[in-house]
């Protein structure tokens, strides 16, 4: 009677908890793989090949969506919320499954395997994506917006290369020509740099990281526009009186770059 009741009890399966686990921790690709394990171990090969295609499936259709979703928006979800929904939906697929037996598997007091084996195997998992993922970041193409970034970006220090010029002219040429040169080009170029990171942030789908950098770049433009303006104006009066205004500006300018590097 008792061998009719307990069919199970030579069995050894990953329980609904321990699978729950190690798909927190290393996603649908250990979530198939458990799964899979319980269906060898019911002698159903054919089914355990299938969970664990589709935990692979799930997991590349995860990343694709990760990867294809905007920066800014990824930002904004806090990093437990997706493993925890992903986790819920796979205990609710181990319970469809095989819920009924692991229940009755546990109140047989029949044995599970370790939480720590199943632990091991999520930690497997995790590295075998975490390799993939860095694996796509050094190898998949560039997108768009970092070339239409790197695009506008390259005017921008051709601009800045081509101005920074005016301070080894500041001891070799007369100050009309140092005033030509600060209104018709330094100046100019200076609020064209203004112009193009203002622009530069309407890019679609542009990354935080660019977006703050551009914040550090806006700032130093301006600084730069604030510096020029004032050696405009100390070199028209022939004074020296900006000078404490000047070196406060360029030690607020060296701050920027700092961030910058």
């Amino acid at each position: 009677m008792e061998e009719t009741e307990n069919k199970t009890k030579d069995l050894i399966f990953y329980s609904q908890r321990e699978i729950g686990f190690a798909t927190f921790i290393g996603g649908p690709l250990a979530a198939g793989y458990l799964i899979r394990e319980n269906f060898n171990t019911l002698n159903n090969p054919d089914e355990g090949k299938k969970a664990l295609i589709i935990g692979i499936i799930a997991t590349i259709i995860m990343f694709t969506g990760i990867f294809m979703t905007p920066e800014n928006i990824m930002d904004k979800i806090p990093n437990q919320v997706i493993p925890f929904i992903y986790t819920g939906i796979i205990y609710l697929i181990v319970e469809r499954l095989h819920g009924k037996i692991l229940k009755q598997h546990k109140e047989n007091k029949n044995e599970f395997y370790s939480g720590w084996k199943a632990a091991g195997i999520g930690f497997i998992s995790l590295i075998i994506m975490s390799v993939g993922i860095f694996g796509y970041a050094f190898l998949a193409p560039v997108g768009a917006e970092y070339e239409m970034y790197d695009t506008e970006l390259a005017k921008f220090s051709k601009n800045e290369e081509e101005t920074l010029v005016f301070y080894d002219h500041i001891d070799t040429e007369t100050n009309r020509t140092l005033i030509k040169e600060l209104e018709n080009k330094v100046i100019p170029k200076w609020k064209e740099n203004v112009e193009i990171i203002k622009g530069s942030n309407q890019i679609e789908n542009l990354p935080t990281e660019l977006i703050q950098q551009n914040n550090i770049l806006l700032e130093y433009s301006e600084l730069r526009i604030k510096a020029f303006e004032l050696f405009k104006k100390a070199i028209s009066e022939d004074s020296d009186k900006y000078s404490e205004q000047l070196q406060q500006i360029h030690v607020e300018i060296d701050k920027q770059l700092e961030k910058l590097n």
